[in-house]
């Protein structure tokens, strides 16, 4: 660590040069910047510099380096385990920096590096484009997109690493590199699922689809018909096309418009079917579901972007979430999903049961996504506000996951876990995937710099 006096110096010199605001733990604001979106996470980072281009990134690097300080990268700030912010470290602070820019006629987007999914969406909609993105309009795209990147559109257009063209990044030595198949393609590739662990992605150039029409039908029905549901939903997306995804939860009635105000609190068990296409085709898809017995539907053409902000988990509250990827969903597995659901925390926890298949399955195997060949995946979902319930939830998200280890193939998508050790971090990449990620790290960030993630050590 550098001396006192070199460190005051350094920092009034950031202060100066960062165009960006800057915040030290003594300053107005610091809690305010420092704050995540998990509330479990309450790290004091000695610097958080707030960036507001790619030459203020390249100076908070640098600054970092130059001070022997651990640099955390914050983009929207939402992995569950609160790698956007460090102790006594640099936090680089991408939020100012969200511009979105749609090429239409080349159906591509280039999205600065604290973008949200919102902003990526919102900016899509007027063009009837899109791309995969997360289900919370809160996730930053940035994150989202180098973990892999898994949504509503991924069985149609591939996961978000299939349609990434290209990366602008800041290395841990404060040096820009551009990333493509033609340029870096080395690095490019671990772009692919390998996260943070190369450098700050200042911007991302996505390919776009055609998405003139969205449609969704979500059905809530009362717990004891799950098992019911659960297998008539498997039923239908096995015979879907690739334009239909959605998937099976528990969840508990929140205080929404399309939940009947007597159930509002109760245990529920929903049925999403989203479309990527018009309404009466979805409807056809949708008739075996709003066949059972139900207590509300929502049934209909919807705004893609709209959509992807029903789900959103609100900020402020706990979170720890975990996954397994499966190798079927048989009715054993289906029964153990469903006393999961039944055993669900009433806090606001969430537990969900997502198809893969069609274009994830038929996407590029060469990227160190080994989790795409699986045809479902589990995601327990726990969210809660009083921290005298974290054992309680915390467990049962263990359960969850105890439960579907008869049918797990050991992959998992790292987005959808916290820290959960060295071994898990080798399953969301792959082992042979794993070695060559650590060549690229040590010529990328051989003093692993850049660990505040699913973190890849240099070989």
């Amino acid at each position: 660590m550098a001396s006192p006096s070199k460190a005051g110096a350094a920092l009034a010199a950031l202060r100066e040069d960062l165009v960006g605001d800057v915040f030290a733990p003594s300053d107005t604001g610091y809690d305010e910047a420092r704050a995540v979106f998990n509330a479990m996470i309450a790290r004091r980072p000695a610097v958080i510099a707030q960036c507001v281009d790619e030459d203020d990134v390249v100076r908070a690097v640098r600054f970092g380096r130059d001070l022997d300080l651990n640099i955390a990268v914050r983009g929207g700030g939402h992995s569950v385990a609160g790698t956007a912010v460090n102790d006594g470290g640099l936090v680089v602070d991408l939020r100012h920096m969200r511009a979105v820019s749609i090429d239409p006629a080349a159906e591509a987007v280039r999205v600065a590096g604290g973008a949200t999914m919102s902003d990526l969406d919102r900016a899509c909609q007027p063009h009837a484009l899109a791309t995969t993105g997360g289900r919370a309009s809160t996730t930053g795209v940035g994150g989202f997109v180098l973990g892999g990147g898994s949504g509503w559109l991924d069985r149609w257009c591939g996961l978000a690493v299939d349609n990434l063209v290209g990366v602008e990044l800041v290395t841990a030595d404060g040096e820009r590199v551009h990333a493509s198949a033609d340029e870096n393609p080395e690095l490019f590739w671990g772009l692919h699922g390998g996260g943070g662990n190369f450098g700050v992605a200042t911007a991302l150039t996505l390919k776009l689809h055609e998405l003139p029409e969205f449609s969704i039908a979500l059905v809530l029905y009362l717990p004891e018909f799950g098992p019911e549901v659960t297998r008539t939903y498997r039923e239908l997306i096995t015979m879907a096309p690739d334009e239909a995804s959605g998937g099976v939860l528990y969840l508990t009635g929140p205080p929404e418009e399309f939940v009947p105000p007597h159930l509002v609190g109760s245990l529920l068990c929903g049925a999403l079917l989203t479309y990527a296409g018009p309404e009466e085709d979805m409807r056809k898809l949708a008739e075996p579901l709003l066949a059972l017995p139900h207590e509300s539907e929502i049934v209909g053409a919807m705004p893609y972007a709209d959509v992807q902000c029903m789900l959103d988990d609100p900020p402020g509250m706990r979170n720890y979430w975990s996954a397994e990827y499966l190798t079927s969903a048989p009715d054993a597995y289906l029964d153990a999903f469903c006393a999961g659901g039944d055993a669900l925390p009433p806090t606001g926890t969430i537990h969900v049961l997502f198809p893969q298949g069609g274009a994830i399955a038929a996407g590029p195997h060469e990227y160190p996504v080994p989790y795409r060949d699986a045809p479902w995946a589990v995601h327990p979902f726990a969210i809660w506000e009083d921290p005298a319930d974290d054992e309680r939830c915390m467990s049962w998200v263990r359960e969850v996951r105890a439960a579907a280890r008869p049918w797990s193939t050991g992959a998992v998508y790292l987005n959808f876990i916290g820290d959960e050790g060295a071994e898990r971090v080798v399953a969301g990449l792959g082992p042979e995937n794993t070695r060559r990620l650590a060549d690229l790290k040590r010529r990328y960030d051989p003093d692993n710099v850049f660990r505040f993630n699913h973190n890849i050590r240099p070989a």
